[in-house]
């Protein structure tokens, strides 16, 4: 029977188990906001009277109509970002007082996720050691289970999670009695650990033949009989007969490791560990991630039924095996425990260049503006790293929306083993791809359906029913992950984010109006500043192209600098690159990675941000667009080289190029035109705001114009994008200067 652990006593005189504090500066990002906002309505009045009084010519007109639109968007995004700003807080807690307050016998169970979908782009080597280091946390092992949910129906990733099993009986012990900090093999084997112990030289052989069987394996596409070890192997891998594929087979579940019988070579039971993967049928909807993590919920609900979940990415390990007692910390309040929904950890990432060059830690995401949010009603949930309170995916705080059948429920509670034939059979049945049929599953009961982006938009919707959430970021990283280490699996990802994030915009529970009138209207700003996320595109492409082919034309669209409105443009400009550089620093951040977050901020702006408004628009439409894609966890070595080297790694002729070299070339030529112009004597009067912007574009650049022109390795930009975009380039500038 599961223990459900959340109503164990809490002693009133106990220490706090955890704090929190406001920003010293939050009242002075208050005054900037109002100057601001100020300095903003005079900008917008100043656009507002030259289209009305002074725009004589239908160019003229366009153009300030282009900047007016164009200034609009980044007023409403700026305006949306200052609801992180109004009243961020940091937390910290205190897990070392844990067991003074709740006795380890009264902690809840903790049923695991895990999801992953290809074992090619996705090895299952690195879905197992993010497995064994979640296994392996400081927690009672008989209160975790952890389920791993297989989207590509591989025998390759069950085959290794049955070494992994194996492993593991050795691994955890060596873990607790060695009190290590890096419980995925891969990582501390990798880490500086204490070599020449016989113990530790047994465990590392033990991996690198688990590792060495997996990898064969994966090569050679099946499980091969010299591999196949005893019957209940034989069984489970008979299941992947002709007819399987990743796209239609039956359900299949296999419960590798049960808590109740397998044990560890020191006599200490074992987690449970069940592999699962979900019936597909070319006829029936699959919803991606949400449908494999509502099948998840469902499976998990009759197995164990634990009233918390960790739903993790399965390329994030685990970096702190004390993480369940930090959040056990905010669970066993009463202050906080009745509305929280989950406690989200920020993502983290281990192998970065040292100087972010494609800002793949998105540190405002996960931890400048998380913090922001953590003051209102808290964080998004950011897809990894969250853990949930089971109850929350059954309605409000205060109303429950049950499931169909009483098993689903969360306070259902399991009395019979996991391998019964009972369990087996029903877990099999809520796995089906016609289960959700005609039921509440993905509207009211679950993760929701309706996006890409089924982390935000779940997030969004449980704390639109009620429910808060924490943001838990201690110093040392809960989890650490990959990052894609190529231009165009970062801008990809990030296209199929904006997709997802405009389904959000536009639906019925759009952000900001249902979203303010559900959460108040600082979160609905908050989550307005995501969900429109891609319009980004529209200042970004303005501004990098009309203003330098004004500039050819010898046309000025900014003030003079002798005229007191080009002191407001200065303002502005400062105002906002100044704020958003002392957020950066001031959380941690250095001078070069800020450089390069706003670099790829214009990068995505003329690239996945323009390219997923444009699907969106062709999806609404009810035109075919290409469908979900994984990013690559594969690392290639030559890539991985030149990105130590903080080389851009382009190599793939894509359209998403395209825009971007366009951008660089027209830039350039301008920047270049000017430059002699302005050394000549040239009159350039009135063109200096358009000068500096020209600048600071080329400045930005510089890395596509390496790739054009001084590299030859195999990341340079390809020689076709080169051709098409000097092409259009020239064809934009030709009617450019027709136009001007």
């Amino acid at each position: 029977m599961e223990d459900r652990g959340l109503t164990g006593e809490y002693t009133t005189h106990a220490p706090p188990l955890h704090t929190s504090e406001p920003f010293r500066r939050t009242a002075l990002n208050r005054a900037f906001a109002v100057v601001y906002t100020f300095a903003i309505l005079a900008l917008l009045y100043r656009h507002v009277q030259n289209l009305l009084l002074y725009s004589t010519t239908l160019l003229s007109f366009s153009m300030t109509l282009y900047l007016l639109i164009s200034d609009l968007v980044l007023a409403f995004m700026w305006a949306t970002a200052q609801a992180f700003r109004m009243c961020p807080i940091r937390r910290k807690e205190f897990p070392q007082d844990l067991k003074r307050v709740k006795k380890e016998k009264d902690f809840p169970g903790l049923d695991v996720f895990i999801c992953t979908a290809d074992p090619y782009k996705e090895p299952p080597m690195n879905v197992v050691n993010t497995a064994l280091s979640l296994m392996a946390y400081d927690y009672p092992t008989r209160k975790i289970s952890v389920y791993v949910s297989d989207d590509g129906g591989s025998v390759m990733t069950l085959f290794a999670f049955m070494e992994a099993a194996k492993f593991a009986s050795h691994w955890l012990p060596f873990c607790r009695e060695n009190n290590i900090m890096e419980r995925s093999p891969q990582e501390y084997f990798a880490s500086n650990y204490q070599s020449g112990s016989p113990e530790i030289e047994k465990i590392k052989i033990m991996y690198e033949n688990m590792k060495v069987k997996v990898e064969r394996v994966v090569v050679k596409g099946k499980v091969s009989d010299e591999y196949i070890t005893d019957d209940q192997q034989r069984q489970a891998f008979k299941k992947w007969t002709n007819g399987f594929t990743r796209t239609d087979h039956p359900t299949v579940i296999q419960v590798i490791l049960d808590k109740s019988q397998d044990k560890d070579v020191t006599g200490n039971f074992l987690p449970n560990l069940t592999y699962v993967s979900r019936q597909k049928s070319k006829s029936s909807p699959h919803h991606f991630k949400a449908g494999a993590l509502n099948v998840l919920l469902r499976v998990s609900a009759v197995m164990t039924n634990a009233p918390i979940i960790l739903t993790q990415d399965c390329d994030m390990y685990s970096n702190d095996p004390q993480t369940p007692l930090r959040v056990l910390c905010y669970l066993s309040d009463p202050a906080t425990q009745s509305k929280l929904a989950y406690v989200q950890f920020p993502q983290r990432f281990h192998g970065l260049h040292k100087n972010d060059i494609y800002a793949s830690e998105y540190k405002r995401l996960f931890q400048i503006n998380a913090m922001g949010f953590d003051g209102l009603k808290g964080p998004n949930y950011v897809g990894s790293g969250c853990f949930f309170h089971r109850r929350a995916f059954f309605g409000g705080p205060s109303n429950l929306v049950p499931p169909e059948i009483s098993e689903l429920r969360p306070d259902h509670m399991v009395e019979k083993p996991i391998k019964s034939e009972e369990i087996l059979s029903l877990a099999h049945q809520v796995a089906g791809c016609n289960y959700e049929n005609q039921t509440k599953w993905g509207s009211m009961n679950g993760f929701r359906y309706g996006s890409l982006v089924e982390d935000f938009y779940t997030g969004y919707r449980l704390q639109c029913e009620g429910w808060k959430s924490l943001l838990c970021h201690p110093e040392r990283a809960a989890f650490l992950g990959d990052v894609p280490i190529a231009l165009i699996d970062v801008l990809g990802q990030c296209k199929r984010w904006c997709i997802g994030l405009l389904e959000v915009a536009f639906s019925k529970y759009d952000t900001l109006v249902f979203g303010s009138h559900s959460m108040g209207l600082l979160m609905g700003l908050g989550y307005s500043h995501y969900a429109f996320w891609p319009i980004w595109c529209i200042p970004v492409t303005f501004y990098s192209f009309l203003p330098q082919l004004a500039f050819l034309n010898k046309v000025s669209i900014f003030p003079k600098i002798s005229e007191t409105w080009f002191f407001l443009y200065v303002f502005l400009f400062l105002g906002a690159y100044g704020q958003d550089f002392l957020d950066f620093v001031l959380g941690g951040g250095t001078v070069q990675r800020w450089w390069n977050a706003q670099r790829m901020w214009m990068i995505r702006g003329l690239t996945c941000y323009l390219f997923g408004s444009v699907e969106y628009m062709l999806k609404s439409l009810g035109i075919s667009t290409h469908g979900f894609s994984l990013t690559s966890k594969v690392l290639d070595d030559e890539q991985s080289k030149r990105y130590g080297q903080g080389i851009f790694e382009f190599g793939v002729p894509s359209p998403l190029f395209v825009p971007l070299t366009m951008a660089a070339i027209i830039n350039l030529f301008s920047f270049v035109l000017g430059l002699t112009e302005f050394l000549g004597g040239g009159n350039t009067e009135g063109l200096g705001l358009q000068m500096l912007l020209t600048g600071l574009i080329v400045v930005n650049c510089l890395p596509i114009y390496g790739a054009i022109a001084l590299r030859s390795d195999k990341g340079k930009l390809p020689t076709q994008i080169t051709v098409i975009s000097t092409f259009l380039s020239l064809a934009l500038y030709s009617a450019a200067s027709i136009c001007f």
